[in-house]
């Protein structure tokens, strides 16, 4: 497991009569727009988000391009120059170039294996939390021995047989990232099936399937959007991990986690600009998805009037 974000709290129940889905929304975005941390956090994503999606229109170079110019006459990396604003790499690449390419490999990478992963995890936990018996227990059972395993280590395993690439990246996020929101999941629906509401679903006919898609899940939606939020910072962290142990996507496409690598060598610390720009640009981006979470917690918790 690469990590459990906060709690949500227990499941909500169904809403009481007099309060509207309209009022419950608007009480949601009065809260969000009272926080702080929220701005900032949706500040700090949006702007990681967009700088990946116009990363062609905003990059002044080709990422994978070596400039002749790009080095000192000793082979050494250029400082900040008006042709490299953020600087060189060794092989001559533009940083800035780099950073605005790896933010589309990060986020891209680190999404995909989200939301595979919180698509396992509910639905893992909801079978296991609704029908229970041999199903579950065999569910639950996997899903300790899963968080018992060292997630780096079977993240290692896996990139290692199969060799780097980004399907393997996102197979391998999604595989070390399920089990806390399963565990989750499962705690929430094995206390709502339990709910006077859900027998009275079940005395006009309807079949489980249908009492569980359409009166159980829509009250884990909003643990399910915190929690997407917040794994977000841990997965763009896990992918970063990997890049820097050179597991990540292949060279010469750009990586923060590669970069940070090729900076941190001894040899290469006085050239301070290789690690500190994609340090910057993974710190942001898991604060401003961490900030972001925490304030979608708040202000989506059940118990707050």
């Amino acid at each position: 497991m690469i990590g459990s974000p906060v709690s949500t709290g227990g499941p909500a129940p169904p809403a009481e009569e007099g309060v509207s889905l309209e009022s419950s929304r608007a009480r949601v975005w009065r809260d969000l727009r009272r926080s702080p941390t929220f701005w900032i956090g949706a500040l700090l994503t949006v702007g990681v988000a967009l700088a990946a999606l116009f990363a062609p229109l905003l990059a002044p170079h080709d990422p994978a391009a070596q400039f002749d110019n790009g080095l000192t006459i000793i082979g050494a990396p250029l400082g900040h120059t008006a042709r490299f604003p953020l600087g060189t790499d060794f092989e001559g690449r533009d940083i800035l170039s780099r950073l605005l390419y790896g933010a589309r490999i990060s986020l891209g990478i680190s999404l995909t294996g989200n939301l595979l992963a919180v698509l396992l995890g509910v639905t893992l936990g909801a079978v296991a939390g609704w029908w229970r018996g041999i199903p579950g227990a065999i569910i639950m059972r996997f899903t300790d021995v899963m968080l018992a395993f060292p997630s780096l280590l079977l993240a290692l395993a896996l990139v290692g047989i199969e060799g780097p690439g980004v399907g393997i990246i996102v197979l391998v996020i999604a595989l070390v990232s399920w089990t806390a929101l399963c565990r989750i999941t499962y705690g929430q629906v094995t206390a709502l099936r339990e709910g006077a509401w859900i027998e009275a679903a079940r005395v006009t006919g309807l079949r489980e399937e249908r009492i569980l898609i359409r009166h159980v899940l829509p009250h884990l939606l909003a643990t399910i959007v915190v929690y997407a939020t917040l794994g977000m910072a841990l997965t763009v962290v896990f992918e970063g991990s990997l890049a820097y142990l050179g597991l990540g996507v292949p060279n010469p496409a750009p990586s923060w986690g590669r970069m940070i690598h090729d900076g941190s060598d001894p040899n290469a610390l006085q050239f301070y600009w290789l690690i500190v720009y994609p340090s910057l640009a993974l710190f942001l981006t898991v604060l401003g998805f961490n900030f972001l979470g925490d304030a979608l917690r708040d202000a989506l918790d059940p118990r707050r009037s």
